[in-house]
């Protein structure tokens, strides 16, 4: 038996970061970005009000059957999407404006699987046991702010976004969506470090 039949292959994760990007910045856009993202900001607090209202029915419902019903779990994941696209676009992971909601396409997208059963027991402890992950993401965050400040730099003096500093700030960013993906109870599965965002 070869070394490649006998490693078995992990199933990827859940809950993936799509990233098709051209690297192309407009520069003006560039400079105003985090004022054109106001209004995104404003829309994602109001809609993470009602989110986190829905997370929690979500986990007595997962409590109790073992699964977040398919509804919860889609305006769940409706959210996360939403709120990763305005994330990617402030820190100059893509270029367009986004949309108000998260149909359509966009050049930073999560790609998320359907409500899967979950274990009771980690449901209960969700919280708990996101700590780790949640520690962690607040440290990349912070790296990928000083990757985003670097960049605007970058792409006001280029045009463009530097791949290397892009394909960092996506990966910390993959690992902190899976982190809310996590935590919001949209998979079972923990966050990981391994792999790269797919393009």
């Amino acid at each position: 038996m070869s070394e490649a039949a006998a490693t078995p292959v992990s199933p990827a994760h859940p809950i993936g970061l799509i990233v098709t990007d051209d690297l192309r910045r407009s520069r003006l856009t560039v400079f105003f970005r985090l004022l054109l993202a106001i209004p995104h900001l404003i829309w994602v607090s109001l809609w993470g009000i009602v989110t986190e209202i829905v997370v929690l029915i979500a986990w007595f419902a997962a409590l109790f059957t073992g699964r977040v019903p398919d509804g919860l779990h889609n305006f769940i994941a409706s959210f996360l999407r939403y709120s990763i696209r305005v994330t990617a676009y402030i820190f100059l992971l893509a270029d367009p404006f986004p949309p108000f909601g998260s149909g359509g396409s966009y050049p930073v997208d999560v790609r998320i699987d359907p409500a899967a059963r979950q274990s009771r027991l980690t449901v209960f402890f969700r919280i708990l046991l996101a700590i780790p992950a949640i520690l962690l993401t607040c440290v990349f965050r912070i790296v990928n702010q000083i990757v985003a400040f670097l960049g605007w730099f970058y792409c006001l003096a280029t045009g463009r976004m530097n791949e290397g500093m892009r394909n960092i700030s996506a990966w910390l960013l993959r690992y902190e969506t899976q982190t809310y993906a996590y935590l919001f109870l949209l998979t079972e599965r923990y966050p990981s470090l391994a792999g790269a965002p797919t393009a």
